[in-house]
């Protein structure tokens, strides 16, 4: 039986790790660290569990789920489900939102510092076009993604924070054991670190990038389901010790920080303000350095995996190359048209399709030990709705939340446990696995067909 070496192991989790770690993975952990102050370390795991060891049960999920794509994993819902499903998670982490804010993100917070207020809309039409085209170049040639992401682009990366990270362990701005936390993080900075975790939108890209890592893994020879879902346990093993070391290493950071500068507004900010304590002007090049590669190997993977599926949710439109070009070329046109409002319009979407997807999750580990019985996927992914509609409804403008309908929704969704704490699907999920399991006792199991 055909497995991965400890080697071709190592460079498809760097791939993961690469596509899964962006700017935004370096800006929330830097800023929370900031505000924990002395609750630093229950903050940094709270952080971890939804940024880290979330995205890596999802991973495990799909492994062991015999799933080829989201599309057919969400078929055991429901097929018009999984359509809706598949379309909203690949659109929100695609054109819509996360691909264009790679793109400017980077140039914002890389190239701007260097630019002039009259020429920044010429330069970032010519960056974001340069930095399109580069991750449109890479995706085209997926067979390569181990090689561009795994083996020089995460490396590249990793040398240039690590630099940054060494240089304040050797000459730490100061002890923040005893800085008074900030915010939510007094009273509850776990819960806290734990919903900031979701900012990192991890666990949506993990299920899209799981695609991308089953595809990689068959080209290195593996097709038996046993040895594909060990070899992606394998991989997740890998991704998390990476991603909880670099997140623990870039809270201290922020926390650090505290001793010789000011909260910043944001964690871009900060973490501009701590390379350039530690490195002067040149500290502003690094910072712009470690961006744009953080940046350029997520907008890779997005571009791939997103063509990937596309293709195979329309196979009489597009194939994956031209579904490269539209990716590559919608997601430069929203760069440079406002990302603010982007992000804004994207926030009610993030709240709707995250629970569905800690729904799937949960249901594919239920169905793997009930012989993939179909109703311990619909009854969580029904309930779970409700919570999600909530969630949702909760971050739309304040003159749509105060119409009837959504005061209605709102009301309902106030009585769900933890709902404060972006975790109203808990309830949901649980009860509808547990309403699964009695009719699963009750009536028998019902296994799935084997096309699902």
């Amino acid at each position: 039986m055909t497995k991965l070496t400890r080697s071709q192991s190592i460079f498809v989790g760097s791939m993961l790790f690469g596509m899964l770690f962006g700017a935004g993975n370096l800006i929330f952990p830097v800023h929370m660290g900031q505000l924990a102050g002395s609750h630093f370390w229950p903050a940094n795991w709270g952080f971890i569990s939804t940024g880290v060891f979330m995205p890596v049960i999802a991973l495990i999920a799909v492994g062991i789920s015999g799933a080829d794509s989201v599309q057919q994993l969400a078929d055991r819902v429901h097929p018009v489900y999984s359509r809706i499903f598949t379309l909203l998670l690949y659109l929100t982490i695609g054109p819509c939102f996360a691909l264009p804010r790679t793109a400017s993100v980077s140039f914002q917070v890389g190239v701007a510092p260097f630019v002039s207020p009259e020429n920044a809309a010429l330069v970032m039409g010519i960056f974001t076009a340069v930095f399109m085209l580069l991750a449109l170049l890479m995706a085209l040639r997926p067979s390569r993604l181990v090689d561009y992401i795994g083996k020089f682009l995460n490396p590249a990366f990793l040398i240039f924070l690590s630099i940054l990270v060494l240089v304040a362990l050797l000459h730490p701005m100061g002890d923040f054991s005893r800085d008074v936390p900030q915010g939510a993080y007094a009273a509850a900075p776990y819960l806290t670190g734990f919903k900031e975790g979701y900012n990192t939108m991890d666990v949506l890209a993990v299920i899209a990038f799981a695609v991308v890592v089953i595809q990689s893994i068959r080209r290195f020879g593996v097709e038996d389901r046993v040895a594909m879902a060990r070899d992606i346990f394998r991989v997740g093993l890998i991704v998390m010790a990476l991603m909880t070391v670099i997140y623990t290493a870039i809270t201290w950071l922020g926390a650090a920080s505290m001793r010789q500068l000011a909260v910043a507004e944001n964690g871009g900010i900060a973490l501009a303000e701590i390379a350039q304590y530690y490195f002067g002007p040149l500290g502003v090049l690094l910072q712009a350095v470690i961006v744009t590669l953080a940046c350029l190997k997520t907008a890779v993977g997005l571009v791939s995996s997103c063509s990937e599926a596309f293709a195979e949710a329309f196979p009489h439109s597009f194939g994956y190359t031209k579904y490269c070009f539209v990716m590559a070329g919608v997601s430069f046109l929203i760069a440079n048209a406002g990302l603010t409002q982007i992000i804004r319009l994207a926030v009610p979407v993030l709240m709707f399709i995250y629970p569905l997807a800690i729904a799937l999750i949960f249901s594919t580990y239920a169905a793997y030990f009930f012989r993939n019985d179909r109703r311990l996927y619909y009854w969580p992914a029904a309930l779970t709705c409700l919570a999600a509609l909530g969630d949702a409804v909760s971050v739309l403008p304040e003159g749509i939340r105060q119409s009837a309908p959504a005061g209605a929704i709102l009301q309902v969704h106030s009585f769900l446990p933890l709902s404060e704490f972006g975790m109203a699907w808990v309830l949901p999920v649980v009860l509808g696995l547990v309403i699964a399991l009695v009719l699963i006792r009750l009536t028998g199991t019902r296994p799935l067909s084997r096309e699902n």
